[in-house]
Formats: C-alpha cells, structure tokens, sequence
C-alpha cells in the first residue's frame, strides 16, 4: 500500500463530496505502441490498495501568528466547505483584514495535511478511452441535467460551459468532460488509460482509521 497525491478540478471536488464520483481515469504513461498494451511491460503507477489524498484548489490564509490557515476554494470564491471556518478564525483574531491575506492557491500546492479527501483504490483497469461504457461514464461524476419527463435523463455537456449544454447519453457527456480539461482532439486520439475505482473517504488522509 502506497500514499500518493492526486489532482482533481473544483467540479470534480464538488462530484466526490455528492457521492457522484466513484471512478476517475488518467492517459497510461508511455502509450503502448500497436493493440497490446502488455507487450510494454508497462504497469499503472497506482495500484489496488493505494490510498490517494486529493488536492484541490485552496486557500492560504495568515493567521497573524506566522501559522497558516488552509481552507478550499469553491469557485472563485470560498464560500464552499471549508477546512478552517473563515468566521471562526475571524473571530479568533478580529484585528486581522483578512481579505488582504486570502490567496487562492492551485491543487498542485494542496499540502497533505489540509487534504479532506481520501480514495481507497478498489479496482485498476487498463483500456481505451472510448471503451468506456455508460455505467462507467456515470461513475466518473457527470452532473445530471433535471427533467420534467421522468422517463428521459439528460446530462451535462461541459464543453458548452455553464448547464447551457446537455446530451442524452452519459458517454458523451463524458467524452465533453474530457476535451474540457484535456484539450480539443482528445477525446478522438482514443488513447490507452487506466480507469480507477476506489472508495471515497471524506477525512484527510492521517485520519483514516483513527
């Protein structure tokens, strides 16, 4: 069992947190050349078992004690779950402007211990992007659009922005989530990547099993 860090976008925080995201995959490093991924003796850097804490982006906060404060952004703003009450630190130092010390800082920056995530690892799979099925697609976090007929289902399109957009098929709400963050074309390239399933924890890492 190995601990290891893990990005994830705000959308896909907020997805973790509703309990939506149970699946996330990321490109295979190197690709495999031809239809054997195998023939690389390539093996997914996280395997069954590993626990990953999630970084998000957050805020830094000075306390006016030289200590720091970590809260998470939700947006642009921090109006979301915070790890650090900003009205509780407030009221602990009142003579702090604190507006003058928030900065929002990216995932990449998140330190393990501010972490309020954590994912078991329950299942590594390796295959093409597009081989994902519906279920799959649905476990990966896509946001379901409300409708009023209860007998058809709509989801996000996320490339479109916004809830403007929306599909009727969890595939290619997906495949729109991917181009979102991966860029255009590739969600066509169809690369090789490994799927992950895992168990969502909302408790930082250090705290799981205590």
């Amino acid at each position: 069992m190995t601990d290891r860090p893990i990005l994830f976008s705000g959308p896909m925080v907020r997805a973790l947190l509703a309990g939506r995201k149970t699946q996330t995959r990321r490109i295979l490093k190197p690709q495999p050349i031809g239809f054997d991924w195998h023939d690389l003796k390539c093996k997914p850097r996280i395997e069954i078992g590993d626990r990953l804490w999630v970084r998000e982006a957050h805020y830094l906060t000075d306390d006016g004690d030289d200590e720091y404060a970590v809260y998470v952004a939700d947006g642009n703003d921090a109006t979301g779950e915070h790890l650090h009450e900003v009205a509780a630190l407030e009221k602990l130092h009142p003579t702090v402007d604190w507006s003058r010390h928030k900065k929002q800082r990216p995932s990449i920056h998140m330190p393990r211990w501010a972490s309020r995530i954590t994912l078991i690892v329950t299942d590594v799979r390796v295959e093409r992007l597009q081989e994902i099925s519906e279920a799959d697609a649905i476990a990966e976090g896509i946001a379901e659009i409300a409708s009023g007929d209860k007998s058809l289902r709509f989801w996000k399109r996320y490339r479109d922005g916004g809830w403007n957009g929306y599909v009727d098929s969890p595939i290619a709400s997906y495949a729109s989530l991917w181009t979102e963050i991966n860029g255009p074309g590739s969600w066509e390239a169809n690369p090789w990547v490994v799927a992950y399933t895992s168990t969502v924890i909302k408790q930082n890492i250090d705290e799981v099993g205590l």
